[in-house]
């Protein structure tokens, strides 16, 4: 059973504050929700997986999964990578994961 505290702010991401959005663009959203997933531990197992799964999902539900040429923004060995290196990073370097993802991903 995920933990509803640690779910809170998947369902902030597109919301604006005060008519600004936190995050405003789909890739730093995308990046954030990656982010939040992997290190928040929401979920008692599976927090990469379901984060990686959360984060494609979000980018194809948005239609930003691939580039204008057809080619996939990041591929399956990229995601894992990436996964992996956001839950081995010091929570201190949390706007230098969300730069990478949203660099990863443009």
């Amino acid at each position: 059973m995920p933990q509803v505290s640690n779910l809170r702010y998947v369902c902030f991401l597109g919301q604006p504050f005060g008519g600004v959005y936190l995050y405003p663009t789909i890739e730093a959203q995308a990046a954030h929700l990656l982010y939040f997933v992997i290190k928040n531990h929401p979920f008692s197992d599976g927090n990469k997986r379901i984060g990686a799964f959360l984060f494609v999902w979000f980018l194809e539900k948005n239609k930003h999964r691939y580039k204008p040429n057809g080619e996939i923004k990041i591929n399956d060995n990229g995601l894992v990578a990436l996964a992996l290196l956001v839950a081995q990073s010091d929570p201190n370097d949390k706007e230098l994961m969300i730069h990478l993802i949203c660099n990863l991903i443009l």
